[in-house]
């Protein structure tokens, strides 16, 4: 079955493009889509909610942000391009300017995300255990129930950086899902592969038209140390203030110290050292690979799943986190998906 793409917005629903795109990366926050249409005939205005389907099946809610309409000799055509709900929590600035001793994440996430449109606060996942697996809508997490001890929002800053810093702090990120629920919690770790991805060098069973990996290691160290300070109570010596977490990482061949400045409270240094650390490694390693069409065996390809990828010509044999996927057209191959692969259950 041939694959498909439909976009819809103010009870209107569009099928026919000549070009289209749509992109999804867990660590980049406000994923897009654009899409190319004959003249439709009918108005499209930014600041429309739509909703994007590929293969029946929703991968985009979101606003569309930007029309760009074209006519010549040569016709008439739109370029529609648009950010999913979280694109609107990059976009929107904090109007207050608090110190938030005393409060918590799921307290910080109501308070800010009530002036964003669109935004259904109800439908916020805080995952359970932080293990990329099971997520809880209760929020029974005691990471997301430990409030900051010192944390200031700052004039400049949006509500998106805010949230993501509290869950930074707490080891965890902050993404949304493609119906526009948004999840604080970490990348899928563990479970069954949903896909594969196969390259053998006889060419048997292979579903991959091109591939690429990238071994980095000139952003990662050996020792992560992260300092910071306090607010104490009158009296607390200075000495007392300052808050301090190591992180070592063994798989860095030489030493190579790196040190960031945390001043949330008690609990962040040693998680934001996690966190770095884990960025680091997800840097070092990335794969990429263009697939024909959007699908197998039925599924669209998505990310925040995992995938078993043997691949001969790179020698890989072993399981990661899909994190990125483009749906596209291409001119010369028709429809491919660009699959971004990393390591499994990491932030960065």
């Amino acid at each position: 079955m041939p694959d498909n793409i439909s976009l819809s917005f103010g009870g209107r629903k569009i099928t026919e493009f000549s070009e289209y795109s749509v992109d999804s990366d867990l660590y980049t926050a406000g994923d897009a889509f654009s899409v190319t249409l004959p003249d439709p005939a009918f108005a499209v205005n930014p600041g429309q909610q739509f909703q994007l389907f590929v293969n029946d099946r929703l991968e985009m809610t979101g606003i569309i942000d930007r029309v760009s309409e074209y006519n010549g000799k040569d016709g008439s055509r739109v370029v529609v391009e648009g950010r999913d709900l979280l694109g609107l929590v990059v976009d929107s600035y904090c109007e207050e300017f608090i110190t938030l001793e005393g409060v918590t994440l799921k307290v910080l996430a109501e308070r800010l995300l009530r002036a964003v449109p669109f935004i259904n606060r109800k439908n916020i996942e805080y995952q359970a255990g932080i293990a990329g697996a099971t997520a809880s809508k209760t929020g029974d997490n005691d990471l997301f129930d430990l409030s900051q001890d010192l944390a200031q929002i700052e004039p400049g800053q949006t509500v998106f950086e805010v949230l993501r810093d509290f869950a930074e702090s707490r080891g965890a990120m902050f993404f949304s899902l493609p119906d526009g629920t948004f999840v604080f919690g970490r990348p899928k770790a563990k479970g069954k592969p949903l896909f594969t991805i196969t390259r053998r060098l006889d060419g048997a069973g292979n579903n991959v038209m091109d591939g690429s990996r990238v071994r980095d290691i000139s952003q990662q160290y050996s020792k992560i140390i992260v300092v910071g300070q306090k607010q104490g109570a009158d009296g607390i010596e200075a000495a007392d203030l300052n808050t301090i977490a190591i992180a070592q990482v063994d798989d860095v061949p030489f030493y190579k110290p790196f040190v960031e400045i945390n001043n949330n409270d008690l609990a962040s240094p040693a998680n934001a050292g996690r966190v770095i650390a884990e960025r680091q490694r997800a840097m070092g390693l990335q794969l990429s690979y263009t697939t024909p069409g959007h699908s197998v065996n039925g599924r669209n390809w998505a990310v925040n799943e995992l995938c078993a990828v043997l691949d001969e010509k790179f020698e890989i044999n072993g399981t990661y986190l899909i994190y990125g996927r483009t749906f596209r057209i291409d001119k010369s191959r028709g429809p491919v998906t660009e699959l971004r692969l990393g390591l499994p259950g990491v932030i960065r």
